[in-house]
């Protein structure tokens, strides 16, 4: 039974996540007051049931454990020759072996495509090591990195982990539980933030080219978001599951090079799923063991974002 693979611990409101035989522990937030309503200035947010959501962006050595469990001869693409500044590959096909690159280690990972980001959610729910990247959360068919389906992708109803929807995102981002009220930046507060180097001070981020690059994730420990995220606002944009412009996929967030307005609700920007980018990084959602209320709630909340795209 799952319940036998997987070990959840609850500490202080943080869920930390191992399977028996992990590498890799992701450290989330629970988010709770399940049927909130939506952000009157976006309509964004809303999300029907309780979830947890990363406390970071995934990271460098996260993404690295995950290549070297599956990636040996990579017929999926799960490495960009690009990112060779933050994971070095080395051997044959067949025999990749995968290393950060010193100082990255807790950087989010980058040069990584919609496809990737769902695949190492896979991978996080079928347990890692030799887990299966194909199927669990998602289901991604033709065994190319550019799935065959593509297009349609949608939840499984046996995932646990998952790329953010972007309800799930923003409600993270933006939400103020105590209040029920969101907020109109992600670092829990109504004022434009500052973008300078990795500071206690409150209201800062990654932004600006104040740094030059990505900082390591929860650097700017004065500007969590009022549930307790770091970085949903700079550093990099983070895919979530939106379906925008037919066949595109969301991301928000704002990275390290752009203006600190980018940490605006109402910013939200996508792309070509099969795009991997320098400035774009993604975030999971938990849900353990969601039922067919859950999906049913996801389906709905998809069509109704769809049909706001559709009416912008």
């Amino acid at each position: 039974m799952r319940s036998w693979i997987r070990a959840c611990l609850i500490w202080v409101g943080f869920l930390v996540f191992a399977s028996a035989a992990s590498a890799v522990t992701v450290s989330t937030v629970q988010i709770g007051d399940a049927g909130n309503s939506a952000d009157g200035l976006t309509g964004y947010g809303a999300v029907g049931y309780d979830y947890s959501i990363g406390t970071y962006e995934v990271t460098n050595s996260q993404y690295a454990e995950f290549l070297n469990s599956k990636a040996a001869s990579d017929p999926l693409g799960l490495w960009n020759p690009f990112n060779a500044g933050n994971i070095t590959r080395s051997g044959v096909s067949g025999s990749f072996t995968y290393a950060v690159v010193a100082g990255r280690a807790d950087r989010p990972a980058v040069f990584v495509s919609f496809y990737d980001t769902l695949r190492f959610a896979n991978w996080m729910t079928n347990g890692q090591g030799l887990g299966d990247t194909e199927s669990g959360s998602y289901t991604l068919t033709g065994g190319t990195a550019i799935p065959t389906n593509g297009f349609t992708l949608s939840r499984n109803p046996a995932g646990s982990f998952f790329l953010t929807s972007e309800d799930e995102w923003y409600k993270g981002a933006y939400y103020d539980q105590g209040s029920n009220a969101y907020t109109l930046y992600t670092t829990n507060a109504n004022v434009l933030p500052t973008c300078s180097a990795p500071t206690a001070t409150a209201n800062r981020g990654n932004c600006g080219n104040a740094v030059g690059g990505t900082t390591n994730v929860g650097s700017y420990t004065g500007s969590a978001s009022a549930n307790g995220t770091y970085d949903q606002g700079g550093n990099v944009w983070e895919w979530n599951e939106s379906i925008i412009f037919a066949a595109f996929r969301g991301y928000r967030g704002g990275a390290f090079n752009n203006f600190n307005t980018r940490f605006e609700s109402t910013e939200r920007q996508n792309a070509n799923p099969a795009l991997e980018f320098a400035d774009v990084g993604f975030r999971l959602a938990y849900i353990p063991e969601p039922g067919t209320a859950v999906l049913l709630s996801l389906g709905l909340v998809g069509l109704a974002a769809r049909r706001r795209a559709q009416s912008r």
